[in-house]
């Protein structure tokens, strides 16, 4: 069914191949480097360019919830003491801890040292604080002050100050010694990946759209998890040649588009291609998202460090719901959009609080109907398929009246 709804990338091939040589290249392949977990939202570049492999907690739990094996290890958590109200991912990854023969590639590689950035986030501390103590290894915590307005001096400052401490805490705990010439390469590929990433979505605004919603969420992850390499770069570049290839052709993502919406959240990755195939059945493609445009913007790079803490301060979630409904109204535009969908994610609270005053705000905004569907990122008992069904069915009757 997926075959036939979706035309596949070509790409598909190399991206498979790219994500499992990083995940065999921590396990194995790095040779004496010490190994830190990030959350999504920490300066990676900083990292690599001190010479430390990184793995990302986040991306491995939603390729769990993505085979459908994120409930599993949430119970996992569960039973030993984690509350099912807290993020699923926090609980998959603790699961996958405490049970490793049962989760997917055995879990990750044991860490060296932990690094949370709280701009995507509070519950990331928390997290990776059990982590710390199950692991009996040094935890930084990189703060970044919310942004209810515009960045400020004082909040740059602060940031680049702890970066700074940052720097200095990674160098006694590895040894290792940041090679600002190295960091400048770094920041350069990732600037370079980012615009890729950022071409490839804006040709989302071709008709029919060559990408789709799961098209994104999927490849998105080397823009993530690979952000600095050349890996990645080259990766996107190939990606790019061939999305641009389809919008020459006419090559849209499913057979029929009829109706164009905007998806705000985190995917549901235990449902992926079929909670989307619902609206693929009303000839609805989602051409752009909140979502994976968190990695797509640049680090200005003249004072490097505080280009880095520019970029990881003003990340769409550290920022005021004002400028997420500006936001969310400005791409629905830019894109021509006919309606909007909201996932009410039970496990993520920073991006689900506010979302019915956002999806008020961008309904005055627009003229443009929004649905809010709940359900949760990785965690599928609290998916609900026919009453998320039904909503979905009068929702894209109410688009067809229109």
């Amino acid at each position: 069914m997926v075959e036939r709804r979706y035309k596949k990338l070509n790409t598909s091939a190399e991206l498979q191949r790219l994500m499992q040589w990083y995940y065999a290249s921590a396990r194995y392949l790095r040779v004496g480097r010490p190994l830190a977990w990030l959350t999504s939202g920490a300066p990676v570049e900083v990292l690599r360019a001190m010479g430390v492999t990184v793995l990302y907690p986040e991306n491995y739990t939603a390729l769990c919830g993505a085979r459908r094996e994120g409930a599993a290890l949430c119970q996992v958590a569960e039973a030993h003491g984690y509350s099912q109200d807290l993020c699923s991912y926090a609980r998959t990854d603790l699961g996958s801890i405490f049970d490793g023969e049962r989760a997917p590639m055995h879990g990750l590689p044991r860490p060296d040292l932990l690094i949370a950035c709280n701009n995507i986030c509070g519950t990331v501390i928390k997290w990776y604080e059990a982590v710390a103590r199950l692991y009996s290894v040094p935890l930084f915590v990189l703060d970044t002050p919310f942004l209810h307005d515009q960045v400020s001096e004082s909040c740059l400052s602060f940031v680049v100050a702890q970066m700074e401490d940052m720097v200095r805490w990674v160098e006694r705990v590895t040894g290792r010694h940041l090679d600002m010439q190295r960091l400048r390469e770094t920041v350069r590929l990732a600037n370079e990946t980012t615009v890729l990433w950022g071409e490839i979505r804006a040709l989302c605004k071709a008709r029919p759209s060559p990408l789709n919603a799961p098209d994104l969420f999927i490849n998105m992850a080397p823009i993530v998890v690979l952000r600095g390499t050349r890996s990645a770069l080259r990766f996107y570049r190939h990606l790019l040649a061939e999305v641009e290839q389809r919008v020459r052709h006419g090559v849209g993502a499913i057979a029929v588009e009829k109706r164009r919406l905007l998806w705000d959240n985190i995917a549901i990755w235990h449902h992926l291609y079929r909670f989307y195939n619902y609206f693929v059945d009303y000839g609805a493609c989602f051409v752009v998202d909140t979502y994976t445009g968190g990695w797509s913007q640049c680090m200005p790079e003249g004072d490097l460090l505080r280009g880095i803490a520019e970029a990881y301060a003003t990340v769409f979630l550290n920022q005021s719901l004002k400028h997420r409904s500006e936001m969310m109204a400005g791409l629905m535009s830019e894109y021509g959009v006919d309606g909007f969908v909201m996932h009410c994610n039970r496990s993520c609270k920073p991006y689900s609080l506010g979302q019915y005053a956002i999806r008020r705000e961008v309904m005055q905004r627009t003229g443009l109907p929004g649905l809010v569907i709940e359900a949760d990122m990785c965690d599928e008992r609290s998916y609900a398929e026919e009453p998320i069904r039904t909503r979905i069915q009068a929702f894209m009757e109410s688009l067809g009246e229109r």
